[in-house]
């Protein structure tokens, strides 16, 4: 599998697809503000789990609407490469698992590749697992907490949300909001809706993996756009045990997630 770039190019995409489906919530989700208490210490100033990374594979959502699959990959390489082992997965396994959830069928035709939901990824992720890896579980994250947004990627190692992308984020070498705010071109959703995940932040931005690349995002487009966001957890980052900062009740948390 051919390596793609690891910095966003000036073009940034304009013709790919997205491939986000409209959001959907399940009540029996856990909920990440849940399990912080007082006690928990804040969030640091910045955070980068990327530059352990080789290069980001575009895992096909250059043709493909399976950002919401390529973007599970990603985040399995962030947390691996952290341990010094980063695993890269081939494509094959990351489309099996758009496949599968999507219902897609490029051999019958069968369905359309028009997308995934965000939650049946993640379900699919938890209990199938993709190219070999499954998470622990997941919990929702306010989009509008930046403290929890900061403490999923800082304590779980990275973030995964869906955007609605605006017609005015295509060019952009930042994803930032326009003069015309979410009015016209920059109406949420009038490019798509995007899924990505988050290995950075500092104060001005995010830095979220895109069609095989690192692209930075302001907290005010985040504000304006993100409309679902989820901390994950997984043995591939956190390992075997459950020991976690004071104030986070991680241990209740991987209980719980057990329970679902």
């Amino acid at each position: 599998m051919a390596n793609r770039p690891t910095k966003a190019p000036a073009h940034l995409f304009h013709g790919h697809p997205l491939g986000k489906l409209a959001a959907r919530h399940d009540a029996r989700t856990l909920m990440l503000a849940h399990y912080t208490t007082p006690k928990l210490a804040p969030p640091p100033e910045s955070v980068d789990w990327s530059k352990k990374a080789k290069a980001w594979p575009g895992y096909w959502n250059d043709t493909l609407a399976d950002c919401t699959v390529a973007a599970a990959a990603h985040q399995i390489e962030a947390w691996t490469s952290q341990s010094g082992k980063a695993v890269t997965l081939d494509d094959k396994p990351v489309l099996k698992a758009y496949e599968d959830v999507s219902g897609w069928n490029p051999k019958t035709g069968k369905n359309a590749d028009a997308g995934a939901v965000v939650l049946d990824v993640l379900k699919y992720w938890r209990r199938t697992g993709i190219g070999g890896h499954k998470i622990v579980g997941f919990t929702a994250i306010e989009p509008g907490n930046h403290a929890h947004v900061k403490q999923s990627v800082a304590l779980f190692g990275g973030c995964y949300l869906g955007l609605l992308l605006p017609a005015s984020a295509k060019g952009q070498k930042m994803w930032t909001l326009t003069p015309g705010g979410k009015h016209g071109p920059g109406a949420p959703g009038s490019w798509g809706g995007h899924a990505v995940n988050v290995v950075g932040y500092d104060r001005e931005a995010l830095t979220v993996v895109s069609w095989g690349a690192l692209l930075r995002m302001t907290w005010t487009f985040w504000d304006a756009y993100c409309d679902e966001a989820y901390a994950l957890v997984s043995r591939d980052f956190i390992g075997k045990g459950t020991k976690a900062p004071s104030g986070l009740d991680l241990k209740q948390m991987i209980n719980d997630l057990g329970g679902l």
